[in-house]
């Protein structure tokens, strides 16, 4: 590639990941170079302000129009905008909790390496979510990766710390190499790693016997991208790396990595395996065979369901208990992807949304409250309504909302998810009535935690500090957490006004 044709792209779309690259560098050079005495604290407020500043360019480039760069490696279109502002406002909300993290062991050393090393995770996210090919989608896949595995073992001195990062890097890799074997296969069947150029390549194969090959890529590659949901029965790693990882850690794997690996997982499914070009009568025979599929995936989402929901009951650490709660909603997350709805891009935009409010909020409750004493029993958050009224009642909205009751966030989100299971044809009702029980099912837990905080007798009387960084992300957490359980056509209009309502992801 000569200077010519570098000089002619268009790399204005990439000005989001060039801006988060930017900072990340800028904060390693700084914190190789700077002093041992140096606060290092100052560096996340870096890294947030280039968060901040990536968004900012992000809604100026909201309305572009699709745009594909470095031969339709890199894709700029809604999809990717609309999942891209997800990811940049939880890096932003994490980063604060990441700002405020003071954690006993000692880590002191490994602060600065904290903040730039969650730049490069979401560097890897974003270009996850623009990745117009296998190649750039596996690199962007495997930045997020690695960067989780250092951050999940940065505390060197803390054996849970240890042990969560070596389950981590071993379940990593394993699901690693399984979706890189389905790609090949996609590779193989096709002849090229582009995305856009993989539907109409299969439209053409007359030969059914593709299909079987297609099919078990299919099949690897969502089995390798459940490792990385943490859905049953691929979830073992989850709550050992959510309760050995430092808190800002447990809320980045929660909200962001969940987040991109849907918007994978969907763009792959969407492009690949679903996109059926006009005109063309080679790929009909592909249909039944992809209806059938959705009964397998079905399966997995009822089973991610109920093991999270259910082992969640018998969980006294917090952090523990907030896994199979992730677990459990990738499952309703999984019912979203089954369905196939008309409106599935929304429902699952605007649930990932409301999650990464009420997680990353809760998240921040959990740190305050754990970050004292060093214990995550649930234990802690006894009589938290008499030492802090404001803190007890923002955690309660986040777990109301977690739990899907009027008035949150999270209710709308399921409510979509469950509406859509229900209008597709045929109907999915087995599903749904898992979804329902199972959220029946997740109030004796989350429940349990505003038990504690209202009725139960406070241990110690001792005044709550909170630092100005989690002041900021709890209430913004809560705010949005009301507002889009109240008027949730806010979002929807947002999404629909500014993002096309996904309609140029096939274009």
């Amino acid at each position: 590639m000569d200077l010519e044709t570098l000089l002619s792209y268009d790399w204005g779309v990439m000005a989001p990941e060039f801006i988060i690259l930017g900072v990340a560098t800028i904060l390693s050079i700084v914190d190789l170079f700077a002093p041992k005495h140096f606060n290092r604290r100052i560096l996340g407020w870096i890294g947030l302000a280039g968060i901040l500043a990536a968004l900012a360019s992000l809604f100026n480039l909201a309305g572009l129009e699709a745009t594909s760069i470095l031969y339709e490696t890199f894709r700029l279109d809604s999809f990717a905008k609309a999942f891209k502002i997800l990811l940049l406002i939880g890096s932003a909300l994490v980063m604060l909790i990441a700002i405020s993290y003071e954690p006993k062991e000692g880590m002191q050393e490994y602060k600065g390496e904290f903040y730039y090393l969650f730049l490069t995770g979401l560097l890897g996210a974003m270009m996850m979510s623009s990745s117009g090919d296998l190649i750039t989608l596996f690199v962007g896949l495997e930045l997020l990766t690695i960067s989780s595995w250092i951050l999940a073992g940065i505390r060197k001195k803390h054996l849970p710390s240890n042990e969560s990062a070596m389950k981590y890097v071993v379940n990593g890799g394993i699901s690693t190499a399984i979706t890189l074997f389905g790609m090949s296969y996609v590779y193989g069947i096709t002849g090229t790693t582009n995305l856009m150029e993989m539907g109409p390549t299969l439209a053409q194969l007359a030969n059914s016997q593709y299909l079987y090959i297609l099919a078990l890529s299919f099949f690897m590659i969502f089995i390798g991208l459940s490792f990385k949901l943490a859905t049953a029965p691929f979830h073992m790693w989850a709550p050992d790396v959510y309760q050995g990882a430092a808190t800002p850690v447990t809320a980045f794997l929660s909200v962001v990595s969940k987040t991109a690996g849907f918007a994978l997982l969907v763009r792959i499914i969407i492009v690949v395996y679903l996109s059926t070009p006009a005109g063309t009568s080679g790929l009909s025979a592909m249909t039944p065979l992809l209806v059938s599929l959705q009964d397998y995936i079905a399966f997995l989402a009822g089973a991610t369901m109920i093991i999270g929901n259910v082992v969640a009951l018998r969980q006294r650490n917090i952090k523990r208990l907030f896994a199979y709660s992730s677990i459990a909603h990738a499952g309703y997350l999984l019912v979203a992807v089954t369905a196939l709805s008309a409106f599935m891009f929304d429902a699952l935009w605007f649930y990932l949304g409301a999650y990464l409010f009420m997680n990353v909020g809760a998240f921040a409750v959990i740190q305050i409250m754990t970050g004292s004493s060093d214990r995550e029993d649930i234990g802690e958050f006894a009589g938290l309504y008499k030492r802090s009224p404001i803190l007890a009642v923002s955690m309660a909205v986040f777990i109301l909302s977690l739990a899907g009751i009027p008035g949150t966030a999270g209710f709308i989100g399921k409510l979509n998810i469950f509406m859509g299971a229900l209008i597709t044809e045929p109907a999915h009702y087995v599903l749904a009535a898992v979804m329902i029980a199972t959220t029946v099912v997740s109030y004796f837990y989350y429940f349990g935690i505003l038990t504690q905080m209202f009725f139960r007798p406070a241990a110690s009387m001792e005044k709550i500090n909170i630092p100005i960084g989690l002041v900021i992300a709890i209430i913004i957490s809560v705010a949005a957490t009301i507002l889009f359980g109240i008027l949730p056509n806010i979002g929807f209009d947002f999404l629909h006004t500014n993002f096309n309502g996904f309609v140029d992801l096939l274009q």
